[in-house]
């Protein structure tokens, strides 16, 4: 009978390189997916960040058009037509009075121009 020599190194070689090569592709699947989740994770950071600044913005929004309402709503205030003083049909000091509350009234801002002048004209006349 024909016997064959026994190789003793190759069987451990193989078997050493078939683990090298498990060992690489285990290592490169898990660096992969770690890289896969760290990407994953930042970009759920920067979606978090981006969407607490919309929510600021908008609340921002929301203040800065409270305050316009109540602004206008000064405005409309002050600028409502103030009724014209009648004048009393007695004496001449009242009218002084009352053009004296007028030009008051002018120089705080309350009256315009063109309103002093109209209650001033239905007072003189």
């Amino acid at each position: 009978m024909f016997r064959r020599p026994m190789r003793r190194g190759r069987p451990l070689v193989r078997a050493a390189a078939t683990t090298a090569v498990v060992a690489g592709t285990a290592t490169a699947v898990s660096g992969s997916m770690q890289r896969h989740q760290m990407e994953k994770d930042q970009a759920s950071q920067y979606d978090a960040a981006a969407n607490q600044a919309a929510f600021e913005s908008q609340q921002q929004m929301q203040e800065m058009q409270a305050q316009m309402a109540q602004m206008q709503a000064q405005q409309a205030a002050m600028a409502a037509p103030v009724a014209p003083v009648a004048a009393p049909a007695g004496g001449s000091n009242d009218l002084l009075t009352q053009l004296n509350q007028l030009a008051q009234l002018k120089e705080s801002g309350m009256l315009s121009d063109e309103e002093f002048a109209a209650a001033k004209a239905k007072l003189l006349s």
